[in-house]
């Protein structure tokens, strides 16, 4: 059996506070739609029979009907692919959601939150959805796998070996536990970093957010392709990246800069590539003050999206110590500890020779 595998699509999410530029929330929104449509181009172009998606398809705050039909649609383009979704913390299937009020296409399965078994002729797969934005426990300890000699999957949207109070509000499960059940792949999602082939004859993975949704998601995104074989059971997993724009980080030291002027056009000069979404990291000791807001209009490069200031004054402590004023005390005194400190360190070092 071929599938594919994919989480944390966060479909309509707001990009609150992902840049200080305009649009940006726009373009990301885009680029959303594109890499699901690849996905789906993926599946038509090399037959794929099952598609998992765990959890976190769209944002249930802020989805829109328009993007849910767009989803749909794109589904249709893929009859003879099996949609089973495992909605998370962002998409639970609850009351008023799209996954219990929206007529999807035949193809599609969405797990609820109780432990569903689909039997199908030589696969079974499992799945489990949240009802609600948390979950502390969803029974994974009473399943069990009822035919050992069919290919078992389990689709499920989890933390695990969530380790902190916060983690376990979300599905946290034992990676012992999971093992121990004995399914054959277990396609999860919930954490946006990428987890496979990290340990020999890894059956549970993450595939990490289809694009990255901020800086906290440095890297390459895209999907998990794989295969089972039937008599087997030997499985192959190859993650295939997708994105289109990758999050990066650049520190920039501005110690030996002497003029805001000199800092822009090294900032201009930066090589940035086609598809990096850049954050630039001001470090250092600045000669001069720093609006980052000026910045912004200055910075000729769009793919610079963020700025963060970490640089320190530097200061003169002998300069302004000669100046007869409250601060120049203040500086004579640290110059003063600073000197103390350096005879004591010396008395000191002669001592232990």
């Amino acid at each position: 059996m071929k599938f594919v595998h994919i989480a944390d699509i966060h479909f309509d999410s707001p990009f609150v506070n992902l840049s200080d530029r305009e649009n940006l929330g726009d373009i990301k929104r885009l680029e959303q739609r594109s890499v699901f449509r690849k996905v789906i181009e993926y599946i038509k172009e090399n037959d794929i029979e099952f598609l998992f998606i765990a959890g976190d398809v769209y944002e249930h705050q802020y989805i829109r009907k328009s993007t849910i039909e767009y989803i749909n649609n794109l589904f249709k383009e893929i009859p003879n692919t099996k949609i089973y979704i495992s909605p998370g913390n962002h998409d639970p299937y609850i009351k008023n959601s799209y996954y219990n009020q929206f007529k999807w296409n035949e193809n599609v399965h969405i797990f609820s939150s109780k432990i569903e078994k689909i039997a199908l002729k030589y696969v079974d797969i499992y799945g489990y959805g949240f009802d609600d934005f948390y979950c502390t426990d969803c029974e994974i300890e009473n399943v069990t796998v009822e035919n050992p000699s069919k290919t078992n999957i389990l689709v499920i949207h989890s933390t695990i070996d969530g380790a902190n109070l916060e983690e376990k509000q979300y599905n946290s499960i034992s990676r012992k536990l999971l093992e121990e059940k004995g399914f054959d792949y277990v396609a999860t999602g919930h954490i946006h970093k990428l987890d496979y082939n990290t340990y020999e004859n890894q059956k549970i993975v993450y595939p990490g957010s289809l694009i990255s949704l901020g800086f906290d998601e440095l890297g390459k995104h895209g999907m998990i392709v794989g295969e089972i074989e039937e008599e087997s059971k030997a499985l192959k997993t190859e993650f295939i990246p997708l994105s289109e724009n990758d999050f990066e980080e650049m520190e920039l030291d501005v110690t030996d800069m002497i003029s805001k002027d000199e800092l822009i056009e090294k900032i201009n000069d930066l090589d940035i590539a086609d598809n990096q979404l850049i954050k630039i990291i001001l470090i250092g000791k600045r000669n001069f003050e720093i609006d980052k807001y000026e910045l912004y209009k200055l910075v000729t490069n769009e793919r610079i999206i963020k700025i963060k200031d970490h640089t320190k004054i530097q200061y003169d402590l002998e300069k302004i110590a000669n100046n007869h004023t409250l601060k120049g005390l203040f500086a004579k005194e640290i110059l003063k500890e600073k000197e103390n400190a350096r005879r004591r360190s010396i008395r000191n070092y002669r001592k232990s020779s």
